[in-house]
């Protein structure tokens, strides 16, 4: 997830305009992990914001190589829904309105591709459930002192490994870690 250094994914208002366009390369890193990921698992928000422009990216005026081939593979992943307010998705995509730790669970005992969990709150459910391998963060250095949480409460400690740390033009810096089990 993209996230400012005060650790928040929207800005009050849902305003996730404070990150601006990603750089070339940063946009590059999230192509190669989307290209990596067998299965992508939405909450309704951001379902709502990827699918209100990745379906057509690759035709909108000067997109980039990069952009294009992202909307070809957005298109292409296997998708899952959660909501209860959805009622209809497309682009290789299913719907589940039940249980999503039920779901996500279920998914993650299948001998898969790697999958990501996208939108903080269903992030937020997994987290809670333990069911997260692997943190990736975009961290851009802005503070917006309030709105929606990257992280959720969580009932115990996670300890995390620090796998990589990256840092990109316009001072983001990317840290990935995995889950100790």
């Amino acid at each position: 997830m993209n996230v400012t250094l005060d650790g928040y994914i929207a800005a009050p208002g849902d305003d996730i305009g404070w990150g601006g366009p990603p750089s070339d390369e940063l946009f590059q890193w999230w192509l190669d992990r989307e290209r990596a990921s067998g299965l992508s698992l939405y909450g309704r928000k951001l379902w709502e914001t990827m699918s209100s422009y990745w379906p057509t990216g690759d035709q909108q005026p000067n997109a980039t190589p990069a952009q294009i081939e992202f909307a070809r593979n957005w298109r292409d992943t296997p998708k899952v829904v959660f909501s209860s307010t959805v009622d209809k998705v497309d682009w290789n995509t299913r719907l589940v309105t039940g249980d999503a730790v039920a779901e996500i669970t279920r998914l993650k005992a299948e001998d898969g591709a790697p999958m990501g969990i996208c939108g903080a709150t269903l992030a937020g459910a997994a987290m809670r459930a333990g069911l997260i391998d692997e943190y990736a963060l975009a961290t851009y250095p802005v503070l917006v002192g309030g709105g929606t949480p990257f992280f959720t409460a969580l009932d115990s400690w996670v300890n995390l490994t620090l796998v990589e740390t990256r840092t990109f033009p316009g001072g983001v810096v990317l840290t990935r870690y995995e889950t100790k089990r």
